[in-house]
């Protein structure tokens, strides 16, 4: 199963490492015996949890504002000083924004854009010759972009920018996934649905409107760590080699649920 699954020895950078999905890979990874970055814009939080995940494997705090492309520089500098590649790329960070339609002011989409599209491209790009030398035909250097199922929705939730914002990232999966592939990098993008993060906790609080959402999934549950960390460890791992270009769901099956019809 290792020659299979096996990602041990790899270097990953994970944007929004501190928190949330990106701490649920990055705590996998870890485990894994990858030597993982962590990156997130609040230094203490950051350094917190890579010392915290640095009782159990090998992982570096690598503090960055990625809302602007200075933030990203600084990020590809601090790493480029450290290593000579990158085999895995988690481009994690993202933020939403909710206000009724009536009052959704236009900082919301600057705000939104800058970190869960801008900064994806930025990043991908400047760590671009880093991701290469790790590459070959036969274990490709990986990009893994986390999208949402709220790309492909009609459910804003309030959130207008987010959806639109997680629909460029699957957008820019699919092509860099072709402009990648013959310098053998793949992308691929995962589409959570709800798992408990920070951005779920208005929910989490609120047990009528939690219920009610477990109504909506077919399995009946938020997603656990288990499950975006295995998703996340097959596509680095050589199980997922020949993937790219994909926009995978990880939903519980929200995404094929249709409309409830009341019974006769």
């Amino acid at each position: 199963m290792e020659n299979l699954f096996g990602i041990k020895n790899k270097t990953a950078l994970i944007t929004g490492g501190s928190r949330g999905l990106g701490l649920m890979i990055a705590r996998a990874y870890v485990r894994a015996g990858v030597k993982v970055y962590v990156s997130s814009r609040k230094k203490d939080v950051c350094d917190r949890v890579a010392a915290e995940l640095s009782e159990i494997g090998d992982c570096i705090s690598l503090p960055a504002d990625l809302s602007t492309e200075a933030g990203v520089k600084a990020l590809v500098l601090a790493y480029r000083q450290l290593e000579d590649s990158l085999d895995i790329l988690v481009n994690n960070a993202g933020r939403a924004w909710g206000a009724p339609f009536e009052e959704y002011p236009d900082k919301a989409w600057d705000k939104v854009m800058a970190l869960n599209v801008k900064a994806v491209f930025n990043l991908t790009r400047d760590m671009l010759p880093w991701l290469a030398a790790a590459a070959n035909p036969e274990e490709p250097a990986r990009v893994i972009n986390i999208g949402s199922v709220a790309a492909e929705t009609t459910d804003s939730l309030s959130a207008y920018a987010y959806g639109a914002s997680k629909s460029v990232v699957h957008y820019i999966t699919r092509v860099l996934a072709r402009e990648f592939a013959a310098r053998h990098i793949t992308v691929n993008a995962i589409a959570p649905g709800r798992f408990p993060t920070d951005m779920t906790t208005y929910v989490l609080k609120d047990p009528p409107r939690y219920e009610a959402e477990l109504t909506m999934i077919p399995l009946g549950r938020y997603g656990r760590e288990q499950d975006i960390a295995g998703l996340a460890i097959l596509l680095a791992s050589p199980a997922g080699s020949y993937m790219t270009g994909n926009i995978i769901p990880l939903d519980g099956g929200m995404m094929v649920t249709g409309p409830k019809f009341p019974e006769d």
